[in-house]
């Protein structure tokens, strides 16, 4: 897997499903380049779907035959290089999932900057899901719906700042 000298991940060189599986449901998308000993998306995948092979510190890679859409393991990925698309959520709108480490949290309808893999504002989304349960260790889950061409984009958001300055 390639990426630019900014260290930013090159999306053509990124593991992906065939667009028939894309109109199943939500499938995830790992966009890890660090060939280091680390295992725990493929321990967190209870279909078997994300596979380290032959060595640990090899890329991992998802058999999106077995990729339910569960995204048990986004949360688990100590890079946060793990999201989930689903081109299928709504005729006009994707879903991103994404991990998100800031507080607070957004809140389902909220309105929000989306971001490309840069950084870069590449239009706006609606918080439609927070997952934050135990299991994912300090580490929610935030579900972006966006335009279906910005599936594809879609890495992070920002949250509008209201009139009076605060978050």
């Amino acid at each position: 897997m390639g990426y630019r000298e900014d260290g930013v991940v090159v999306r053509n060189d990124l593991q992906l499903p065939d667009d028939d599986r894309f109109e199943q449901g939500p499938v995830v998308l790992i966009e890890c380049v660090q060939e280091i000993p680390c295992n725990p998306c493929a321990e967190s995948c209870p279909q078997g779907a994300i596979m380290i092979q032959p060595t640990l510190n090899d890329l991992p890679r998802v058999d999106f035959e077995k990729c339910i859409g569960c995204g048990s393991c986004i949360a688990r990925c100590p890079g946060l290089a793990i999201f989930m698309v689903d081109q299928a959520f709504e005729k006009k709108r994707s879903s991103v999932s994404m991990p998100y480490e800031f507080i607070p949290l957004p809140v389902k309808g909220e309105r929000v900057v989306v971001l490309d893999r840069s950084g870069i504002p590449c239009g706006e989304g609606e918080i439609i899901r927070i997952w934050n349960t135990q299991s994912h260790d300090r580490t929610p889950v935030v579900s972006v719906a966006v335009e279906k061409r910005l599936a594809m984009t879609v890495r992070h958001f920002k949250r509008k700042c209201k009139a009076d300055g605060r978050k």
